[in-house]
């Protein structure tokens, strides 16, 4: 139901900078993710860009210690606020997500077939 979206859609928190921000030295993701803690505090958050050796060393290969990002977040949170704005423009103009047309409101993409892991 539109009616019940957090009414500020736009603020997506980023889990890396969010995470540098309110844990600079990485402890909690040390404690609860034990594969990087040797990881450096530089990229304790963005272990994807380590560089190989750098991987190597911490013992924690990227792809295969530990899982390749999912998404790009800085892509799809964008997204993500353009389809709630359109969501939010819908409900402005009467156009409910409960109707018969809900795979076609005015803007939005149909989604995509998920990927099985």
């Amino acid at each position: 139901l539109l009616a019940f979206f957090f009414h500020q859609y736009f603020r997506v928190y980023s889990p890396i900078s969010f995470g540098k921000k309110t844990d600079p030295n990485g402890d909690y993701i040390r404690k609860y993710l034990p594969v990087l803690k040797n990881m450096p505090q530089k990229y304790i958050y963005e272990p994807w860009t380590a560089p190989q050796e750098i991987q190597m060393r911490a013992r924690c290969i990227v792809g295969k210690d530990y899982p390749m990002p999912i998404v790009d977040h800085g892509v799809v949170s964008k997204q993500n606020i353009q389809k709630m704005k359109v969501a939010y423009e819908n409900q402005a103009n009467g156009i409910s997500s409960n109707s018969k047309e809900k795979g076609n409101l005015k803007g939005v993409d149909p989604p995509t077939k998920r990927r099985r892991l």
